[in-house]
């Protein structure tokens, strides 16, 4: 395994981290982890060198209005003395914050969740204008000052989906050890983007990278040209080896977050870590690369990850799955097979038109997607 220094905390992680939110479940239950498997996963990964375990409050839950099973979860799987070997981020839930006393109401309830005295890194989560002002406002800096004084988190940080000028005031704002972002080779002028990037890494910041594969769009959604391309590649390689390396040729980069479900993931992605040097990619991969950004750009319709945030619809429309079927459309030049897929896919109360326009999936979608006309968009196509 390679490791890197987190900016200017200068601790040892990882190159690969393991995300804890897509993790294996039982029966399509993402509230029922698959204990069984998923300790498995977590801990081969461990044993094979990965010591950045990341989780948040909501993870693995029925919805982000209140915790999940992703935290207490990594306690279970940490235990016989896996915790002494990792370091354990999670987030705090910004949307949930009323009070200061609802900061230390969590936190305290988190290290008890994650069966741990102390955090390693700790983030403020999915930070946008309205959840940053609104935490500052409430003294989110002088808690993180506080929780780090008293023990309870080693590293403060935090995780954004907004835009370039935000992050910057952001990054100034306070003493920041380490920020999250979301970068992949289709996103690199996307929410900080590369900018962002290298304005972190200048004033110290470890990086963590969130969406390198984009929730698996840059997995199983290639144009058959950019697949062709990559198979002329003197050295061949999986999408995911692909996208995972031009993410980790990045020198600011300390860590890439990578949410695994199968142990057949973690075993390939373990393996393209150990490749993973920054600067390790010749000129004509990276070539290669800006082809397919080129290509998948020109035919991709929503920018939508897949990370489920939008979910559970109260109307009960899967959000994710119709800009899915709606991509792939467009991506493969298949609309007919589409629409007949859409048919059958989606029961009738499941379809874009039983949108009411309630608008609480915008208020979550973390790609600032207009899901609502996205919706008629996907109705106008594929009904």
């Amino acid at each position: 395994m390679l490791y890197r220094k987190l900016g200017k905390t200068n601790e040892e992680v990882s190159v690969l981290g393991f995300g804890c939110m897509r993790l294996p479940v039982v029966d399509g239950v993402q509230s029922h982890i698959d204990d069984e498997k998923a300790v498995k996963m977590l801990r081969y990964a461990i044993d094979n060198g990965v010591n950045y375990i990341d989780t948040a409050y909501p993870y693995h839950g029925i919805g982000f209005h209140k915790a999940g099973e992703s935290e207490p979860f990594v306690a279970r799987a940490l235990r016989d003395g896996y915790r002494e070997r990792v370091k354990i981020a999670t987030k705090l839930p910004s949307w949930l914050i009323q009070s200061r006393a609802d900061m230390d109401r969590i936190l305290n309830e988190q290290l008890n969740r994650l069966e741990t005295d102390t955090i390693d890194f700790y983030l403020l989560h999915g930070l946008n204008r309205g959840f940053w002002q609104n935490l500052k406002n409430l003294g989110a800096l002088e808690f993180l000052d506080q929780a780090i004084k008293d023990g309870k988190i080693k590293h403060a940080g935090f995780s954004f989906h907004d835009d370039y000028d935000l992050f910057v005031e952001i990054v100034d704002a306070y003493d920041w050890s380490f920020c999250q972002i979301q970068y992949n080779y289709l996103d690199e002028n996307y929410q900080a983007g590369k900018k962002g990037l290298e304005y972190a890494a200048s004033k110290g910041l470890g990086i963590i990278i969130m969406e390198p594969i984009r929730g698996g769009a840059l997995v199983n959604k290639l144009p058959q040209e950019v697949l062709a391309a990559w198979n002329q590649a003197p050295i061949k390689r999986t999408p995911v080896q692909w996208a995972l390396r031009w993410v980790m040729n990045h020198p600011e980069v300390s860590v890439v977050l990578s949410g695994m479900t199968t142990m057949e993931q973690v075993i390939d992605n373990l393996s393209t870590a150990n490749e993973g040097a920054a600067n390790s990619l010749s000129t004509e991969e990276q070539a290669l690369v800006d082809f397919a950004r080129i290509t998948i750009m020109a035919k991709m319709k929503v920018n939508c990850t897949n990370c489920r945030y939008c979910m559970p619809c109260p109307s009960g429309v899967d959000i994710p799955g119709h800009f899915s079927l709606y991509n792939n459309a467009y991506l493969f030049d298949t609309l007919e097979k589409a629409k007949s897929l859409y048919a059958t896919m989606f029961p009738k109360d499941a379809k874009a038109s039983n949108c009411v326009e309630c608008r609480k999936c915008e208020a979550h979608c973390p790609q600032n997607i207009a899901i609502i006309q996205e919706l008629k968009n996907v109705r106008e196509a594929l009904e």
